[in-house]
């Protein structure tokens, strides 16, 4: 079974190009490209949001438990 040659992928990327098309073919590359700056650009931009202090987690809790405690009140 052994790997294939520069000849086997020459054949498959002669296929491609003539089932997809050039233009097709780029489209999906600029779009894929897009894809990952975008998700790198995402990744980047959560590792620089900073974590809340211990007085901001305190209120943030306080505000969901005022929230349940009123949700229960009512019903």
């Amino acid at each position: 079974m052994g790997s294939f040659s520069i000849w086997h992928w020459l054949v498959v990327l002669v296929i491609v190009l003539l089932v997809f098309g050039t233009k097709k073919l780029r489209n999906i590359g600029e779009d894929l490209g897009g894809a990952v700056k975008g998700f790198k650009q995402g990744m980047k931009d959560g590792s620089d949001a900073a974590a809340p202090d211990s007085a901001e987690a305190a209120q943030i809790a306080k505000q969901t438990i005022d929230v349940a405690a009123r949700e229960k009140e009512k019903s």
